[in-house]
């Protein structure tokens, strides 16, 4: 009997329950859908089309070589799902699952059409696994990851099979090429083919590099001028590298990798968050703080437009604004910095920040990037205090951020690193660089009164 495998956010056949499950079955079909009426407002932003294109690129390479290969379709996945099935004979389709309120939705369509067999995969535990003594999901993650510990460590990674079988006549498939995930005119991905390699190699590539740093990551990774991240969340997004392998992986080496493995476990956290509250991405996890005076109008776009370009006279804010368009990605304490500057200093409404990282990341998850903004705006269920404002020029300067900047801010290149963290103050800022948008003072003040009037 043939059976579909449905490739969605899980893209390797390594630790993947479903292609190993589906190839002991018999003849498999593997089949990627590029679905954008399904999430409707929710499809991919441009970055992550990018790293898809590449990674379904690799992945038919890897199937041709089981002697399998990769059938592409496009379309509402249970419509085109259903369809495949009646081209095919199939009746069966595995999958891994997954927790996004618009894959919940298909799953729950599919399954009415065809046989489903969900498979679990994508994280560390099944989201909504870990829970209290009452039964109920987890809201705060420190008593998350409290219990966690007690389902740790996960199984140890499963093999990918060593051939898969196809049917006797393959489906027909559109031609990747055709979809235009890689932009052209113009071709603004230079820094991405620079910086990445998507596919199950090139995490697996990325994992080697970042073991012999696990035991410096608890303080390299809030150094923007150190490469201390393992920049592995693209590939842990797209499925490319299971979270299990991780894990094992990490522990196997010296040094204590607690530190590390939290961020691994934030990953889950935030999945648990969207099954409790599907609409995370759109609306406050707290609402009392739905009536706070976001600001609006021609000024507040025109501050949301100079933080999107890295305008706003703020270096460390620039810089990752900037290391963003250009690649894809942002060194985690910048992230928080820059989020913080737009909500705090700017008091622009965190879901337009959240919107703009959905579009230029390439590691855009829906649970992690609604989960950091609500963390970091003071709205979230687990989150900082709305008046707990971060201070960009002091946390540019404790962190060491001078060649960070550098990099990215190339108008800032000849200022010395005791001044470049605020060139404005020094009084050395070069012409060709903006001055501040609004003073640290200023920003401050205009966020905390927005609050006492909240």
């Amino acid at each position: 009997m043939t059976t579909i495998l449905w490739f969605r956010r899980d893209l390797r056949l390594s630790d993947q329950a479903a292609v190993i499950a589906a190839a002991e079955e018999g003849p498999v079909i593997p089949v990627y859908i590029l679905d954008d009426e399904t999430p409707r407002h929710r499809k991919m932003g441009g970055a992550s089309r990018w790293w898809l294109h590449h990674s379904l690129a690799a992945l038919d390479a890897s199937l041709r070589d089981r002697g399998a290969r990769l059938i592409l379709r496009r379309g509402r996945s249970d419509a085109v799902l259903a369809a495949l099935a009646r081209e095919t004979g199939a009746t069966r389709v595995h999958c891994l699952r997954h927790y996004e309120p618009w894959w919940r939705n298909a799953e729950h369509a599919v399954a009415k059409k065809l046989e489903l067999v969900c498979h679990d995969g994508n994280y560390l535990v099944p989201p909504g696994s870990v829970t209290t003594g009452a039964g109920q999901p987890y809201r705060i993650y420190t008593p998350f990851w409290r219990t966690l510990q007690g389902h740790m460590p996960p199984p140890p990674p499963m093999a990918a099979p060593e051939a898969i079988s196809g049917p006797e006549a393959w489906p027909a498939s559109e031609i990747l090429a055709d979809w235009g995930l890689v932009p052209t005119r113009p071709d603004w991905a230079g820094g991405f083919r620079a910086e990445w390699i998507p596919g199950e190699a090139g995490a697996h590539e990325r994992l080697a590099d970042f073991l012999p740093k696990v035991a410096q990551y608890d303080i390299a990774r809030n150094l923007p001028s150190v490469e201390g991240s393992s920049r592995l969340s693209s590939h842990l997004h797209f499925g490319e590298i299971s979270p299990a392998t991780i894990w094992h992986s990490v522990t196997q080496v010296k040094g204590d990798p607690t530190t590390f493995l939290k961020e691994i476990a934030w990953r889950d956290y935030a999945q648990n968050v969207i099954l409790q509250f599907p609409d995370y991405g759109a609306r406050n996890g707290r609402g009392a703080l739905d009536g706070l005076a976001w600001r609006t109008g021609g000024a507040a776009e025109a501050d949301l437009l100079a933080w999107q370009q890295g305008r706003t006279g703020y270096p460390i804010v620039d810089a990752g604004m900037r290391q963003l368009w250009a690649t894809g990605w942002m060194h985690n304490r910048v992230r928080m910095i820059a989020a913080s500057f737009l909500i705090k200093h700017l008091l622009i409404d965190w879901r337009d920040g959240e919107r703009w990282f959905w579009d230029t990341l390439v590691d855009a998850d829906y649970g992690s990037n609604s989960v950091n903004w609500q963390w970091t705006a003071g709205t979230g269920v687990d989150s900082n205090m709305f008046v707990r404002i971060m201070a960009p020029l002091a946390q540019s300067e404790k962190f060491d951020a001078a060649a960070y900047i550098r990099q990215w801010v190339p108008e800032l290149a000849g200022v010395a690193d005791s001044e470049i963290h605020d060139p404005d103050a020094a009084g050395c800022r070069p012409v060709a660089y903006p001055a501040k948008i609004i003073g640290h003072r200023d920003g401050r003040e205009r966020a905390l009164a927005a609050a006492r009037q909240l």
